[in-house]
């Protein structure tokens, strides 16, 4: 196939990328100038210049396409309360979806993320039937990611062949911006090592990446599929870190409500502090899931979280960064 993708130089995206070019699709790449393309740049693609935002930059080359895959999204933790969030994912999302609705055959997969599926103060289980109630103004990423995928089920009602998939907290080497890597660096460098009473599923970036394609090819038209291996605390994964490291270190536990209204503090009155402050309003919550669905129809498989963070770290190490 000719494969249409967004923000295929990122983590996850320039995976894709490699995996379909091995597969033997011709991919062609919407690359903002100027854009860092050093993950894909020994690659075989067509890029065009342009941006999720301006529809006018990529209409023609999508609608020559065959199919598409949308991982645009801004990057790193820093860009967490941007206005950007709205911009790209929603905006990106919604001109994308304008293009498959004139396009019949067109197959779209809409990378979302298991923040659009819910969280919960207390350890639960959510499956891609979960009702979504998060609210909190510090997860803006968890609702632009929830509004995108509205509007992706209702362009499905209107005709356009749609998947999303929801990949749980991603993990491997690669991961330049330290988006999920930076969680590492600070438990293998903190002293003591800070952790709050939250946890999300983690999964390595391979796997994600198998799981995109297999949903192009495989999944349902209107339906949802979580990519994640193992569900861990946030004490459960510092712990995992330390271990592998060999290293012995005291882990603290900062109540939640401190740690929320500490972050507070410190992104309002720039106060630097111990840890990332972006990261509290997630961290301090459970996103737990369950991705029997992808397993049994898209017929995935997910690492186990030891495979996955040791993955990091080997890289993490080769960096210099641990």
């Amino acid at each position: 196939m000719r494969v249409f993708v967004t923000g295929g130089n990122g983590f996850i995206g320039s995976v894709v990328v490699r995996d379909l070019v091995s597969a033997g699709h011709r991919v062609v790449c919407l690359l903002r100038r100027g854009s860092r393309r050093e993950r894909i740049s020994d690659l075989p693609f067509e890029t065009v210049d342009g941006d999720v935002r301006d529809i006018a930059s990529f209409r023609a080359a999508m609608q020559a396409c065959d199919a598409g895959i949308h991982l645009a999204a801004p990057g790193g933790w820093s860009h967490d309360d941007s206005s950007a969030l709205h911009d790209v994912i929603e905006g990106g999302t919604r001109n994308l979806l304008s293009i498959a609705e004139e396009r019949p055959g067109l197959r779209l997969v809409i990378v979302s993320s298991t923040a659009a599926v819910n969280a919960s103060e207390e350890p639960r289980l959510f499956d891609e039937a979960a009702p979504f109630t998060v609210s909190d103004p510090g997860l803006d990423y968890a609702i632009a990611k929830h509004r995108a995928e509205l509007a992706a089920l209702a362009a499905c009602q209107r005709g356009a062949d749609v998947v999303i998939v929801n990949p749980a907290e991603v993990y491997g080497p690669n991961d330049t911006t330290l988006g999920t890597a930076g969680n590492i660096v600070e438990f293998a460098t903190g002293w003591p090592v800070l952790v709050c009473d939250g946890g999300t599923g983690v999964v390595h970036v391979d796997d994600v990446a198998a799981g995109i394609i297999r949903a192009l090819d495989h999944g349902r038209r209107g339906e949802r599929y979580i990519l994640s291996g193992e569900n861990l605390t946030v004490r459960e994964l510092a712990t995992l870190v330390l271990e592998l490291l060999g290293r012995r270190a005291p882990i603290a536990t900062v109540p939640k409500a401190l740690a929320r209204a500490i972050a507070r503090l410190a992104e309002r009155l720039h106060i630097p502090v111990p840890f990332n402050p972006s990261v509290v309003p997630y961290a301090t919550r459970y996103w737990f899931v369950d991705s029997t669905k992808a397993r049994r129809e898209l017929g995935v498989s997910f690492r186990d979280a030891r495979t996955t963070v040791r993955s990091t770290l080997d890289w993490l190490r080769a960096q210099r960064l641990v």
